[in-house]
């Protein structure tokens, strides 16, 4: 494959395939627990690629050449998922749906949800290598490409969004105040989430007594 290993942007076309190729290894298992359990494995699926212009910036900020070599080699959010869930439970299930995706391989993960970042924010993260029928920058067929996904349920999600719009957010009164308001919103959320999931094991055990008597 004739393809410039200098500049990331030529290769933006093969990430979204290799990106189909584990979305629709994704929407696979989703749609095989919809045809066993009628519920799906998760809420709602985010990808984006990378721009050029934003990996250019992260090659830079991280210290790396800024070419196609630092940004699919030294990098790995070229690909990037978000695997929105109802429930807590719904998101170590989809953490071992994805584990058991072929030609998967688990380089890093975060237990955020766990492990809570001081500042309230819950998700899980994880990076993958992905072996796909595409040739990579090292020339390699089926070659092997990164991939960042993110795991969380809906009030994580939500209240993720928040953060993110104070954070880049300039000039804005009482900072303090709304940091300490985002904290006990992210506790309150987690609270409910954990409540949820009781609610649901409790009506799912219900429905398990009624077909066993």
């Amino acid at each position: 494959m004739e393809t410039d290993k200098t500049h990331y942007e030529a290769w933006v076309p093969v990430l979204k395939k290799v990106q189909t190729y584990l979305i629709d290894q994704i929407q696979a298992y989703n749609e095989k627990m919809k045809s066993e359990t009628g519920h799906g494995a998760y809420e709602h699926l985010i990808y984006r690629i990378k721009a050029p212009d934003s990996m250019n910036e992260k090659c830079t900020r991280k210290g790396y050449e800024v070419s196609a070599y630092s940004a699919l080699r030294h990098l790995y959010d070229a690909i990037g998922l978000r695997v929105v869930c109802r429930f807590i439970h719904d998101v170590y299930a989809n953490i071992e749906a994805i584990r058991n995706i072929p030609g998967c391989r688990v380089v890093k993960e975060k237990d955020y949800i766990k492990n809570v970042k001081p500042n309230g924010y819950r998700s899980y993260h994880m990076i993958i290598e992905l072996e796909a029928p595409y040739e990579d920058i090292d020339g390699n067929n089926p070659g092997h490409f990164y991939a960042e996904i993110q795991l969380r349920t809906i009030a994580m999600d939500t209240w993720a969004s928040l953060e993110h719009e104070m954070k880049y957010k300039h000039n804005i009164k009482n900072p303090e105040l709304i940091v300490a308001e985002l904290k006990r919103c992210a506790d309150e959320l987690a609270a409910c989430d954990l409540s949820m999931q009781t609610i649901r094991n409790l009506i799912q055990d219900s429905e398990d007594d009624g077909k066993e008597s």
